[in-house]
């Protein structure tokens, strides 16, 4: 397996992943050989299989799915996956539309998405992935903030009709005014941040907001009075030059998050898959078995938190109960 840590610093995500049969011929030098000796080995354990499989959504789950589609286009050639990163409420609407086969997501299915699922006729199932625990960072420029409370969050996020300026939450910070940078109204991070923190308030309507984190990334990194926060993964890949926020004193980190201590920022990551998909089509079949098999390690690879491996085991089954 290839260093994902690495490849997220360097070339981290674009609008979508569209990554077919020469995904990992691609590689070179040692861990190149060794990704595809990798590769070979598992396709040797495995019965070929042809075919295509779509999936779209959470940009937050994507750097998971990165390297799983990578990985697994070593291990069968002849199946072209194609992921597209349009956001997690973006990637439910091409779901409900029957134009996936799968939908990635950095929070859980909403009522009225599962309705219009069913209204559609598409049944589905969810996995869990991983855990994530949304990061809020700054700039390493900034050397005034190392910790803030959900309420200096609140305060700071929701719109109020007011210049948001840092000397807001403490009057011995800067009397500069303070520029966010948050997620696009498509995701699942957003809405997770909505929830939890803003309490269904709106959010500062100053705030750039971009599907793409690798826009919100490069916006705080150059800017000390900025701002943001996304999937831990991303704070992980360049926390060079940016610096994470604890809440209520507590950093994220693979045992925070895992623990529940990291609160109430920590949370799972889903793929939700359709069962006609899963039981007609051999390829979306095999590529969501790998997809379980694998994403622990990936998860830990790319930045995330693996879950415990029961959690898996029980998607293994709930998807073969499908086959």
């Amino acid at each position: 397996m290839r260093n994902w840590k690495f490849a997220m610093a360097s070339t981290i995500l674009g609008s979508a992943l569209i990554l077919g049969a020469c995904g990992s011929t691609e590689e070179s030098g040692d861990t190149g050989t060794q990704s595809e000796q990798t590769s070979s080995d598992t396709a040797g354990e495995e019965a070929a299989v042809e075919g295509t499989v779509a999936g779209d959504g959470s940009s937050t789950v994507a750097p998971i799915m990165e390297g799983i589609v990578e990985e697994y286009a070593g291990a069968q050639p002849d199946v072209r996956v194609t992921v597209g990163v349009s956001g997690t409420g973006g990637g439910f609407e091409k779901f409900i539309q029957g134009e996936t086969d799968f939908s990635n997501a950095s929070r859980p299915i909403k009522e009225e998405e599962a309705a219009s699922l069913e209204e559609a006729g598409v049944e589905y199932t969810e996995f869990q992935l991983a855990f994530d625990g949304l990061s809020v960072v700054v700039s390493q420029e900034n050397d005034w903030v190392e910790d803030l409370t959900v309420e200096d969050l609140k305060k700071l996020w929701v719109e109020d009709g007011s210049t948001k300026k840092w000397s807001d939450i403490n009057p011995e910070w800067p009397d500069e005014e303070v520029v966010f940078y948050a997620p696009g109204t498509d995701s699942g991070t957003f809405d997770y941040f909505n929830e939890v923190i803003l309490e269904e308030e709106d959010l500062v309507s100053s705030a750039t907001l971009s599907e793409d984190d690798n826009t919100l990334v490069q916006g705080i990194q150059s800017d000390p009075n900025a701002i943001g926060f996304f999937g831990y993964a991303y704070y992980v890949a360049n926390q060079d030059t940016l610096k994470v926020v604890t809440i209520d004193g507590v950093e994220p980190t693979n045992e925070t998050i895992e623990s529940g201590e990291y609160s109430p920022l920590s949370r799972p990551l889903f793929t939700y898959a359709s069962n006609k998909a899963l039981a007609e089509n051999e390829a979306a079949y095999d590529f969501m078995k790998y997809t379980l098999e694998n994403a622990g390690a990936m998860a830990e690879a790319v930045g995330y938190v693996a879950l415990p491996q029961e959690k898996y085991d029980e998607g293994l089954a709930a998807l073969e109960a499908l086959k």
